[in-house]
């Protein structure tokens, strides 16, 4: 990891950005966000949903250049990246591993957090109760169906995901907010399995953070979303903290 003299060890997280071109506040915070802040860091994490909806690593858009450009800056500069998938941007591959030196993690990964071991994921996993969604990621997770999707012409690939979306949309209207965020029996179950007393996750579009009360030393940081503002953990030897940035 890099290291100033200049600048306090810290290490940067963030998810759910929902990138996308109908929203360029967005992208913009995101961009300066990568220019300035960003580099400044030992590392940046981020824990998934970084587009709205990734259709694949063969995107030819503008857009999709742009933002696979802010990361090769950004890695070029010296300073790691690390990605884990969320449910939007399941898709995105080796290809755009290579193309921007993300280095791509596994689901639930465990780091070495300035001597904490820490659990990341993005958190969708954590939602047991949302049956119906877990279907769907079980089937749109398998490698054969993925293989067939990305061998797809680009623009047939488009109008699927259009339709995809359009029922993600319809599902989640009908779901209460209980349902959908995380199960707190399945979130000490995966911190026990890693032997950790730290989780880091978005998903849920709650930031906070969490004591656990079968606990008094494992604490559980939900990530903010972008939408009405950035939303960043910062984490360090001496501390950690949720902060916002304006569109």
């Amino acid at each position: 990891m890099k290291h100033s003299t200049n600048v306090l060890m810290h290490t940067l997280f963030i998810s759910d950005l929902h990138l996308s071109p109908v929203r360029p506040d967005i992208t913009q915070c995101f961009s300066q966000f990568m220019r300035t802040e960003a580099r400044q860091a030992d590392a940046l994490y981020v824990l998934g949903d970084l587009f709205d909806f990734w259709i694949g690593d063969d995107d030819p858009t503008p857009f999709a250049q742009q933002i696979k450009s802010e990361f090769q800056q950004l890695t070029a500069s010296g300073v790691p990246c690390f990605f884990i998938h969320g449910n939007r941007d399941f898709l995105i591959g080796q290809r755009f591993a290579k193309e921007t030196g993300v280095t791509l993690l596994e689901q639930e990964t465990v780091i070495d957090l300035y001597g904490t071991p820490t659990v990341i994921l993005h958190g969708d996993t954590l939602c047991i109760e949302d049956v119906r969604y877990l279907a769907f990621r079980a089937k749109v997770h398998k490698p054969w169906l993925q293989w067939i999707f990305n061998r797809l012409p680009y623009v047939l690939k488009k109008r699927i995901v259009k339709r995809v979306q359009s029922d993600i949309r319809s599902d989640k209207e009908q779901k209460t907010m209980a349902i959908m965020d995380v199960t707190p029996s399945e979130v000490l179950q995966v911190m026990k399995k890693h032997h950790v007393d730290l989780m880091i996750h978005g998903h849920t579009h709650r930031p906070a953070i969490h004591h656990l009360m079968e606990s008094d030393n494992k604490v559980r940081i939900v990530l903010g979303d972008w939408y009405s503002q950035g939303s960043i953990l910062s984490y360090s030897p001496q501390g950690y903290k949720l902060e916002s940035r304006s569109l």
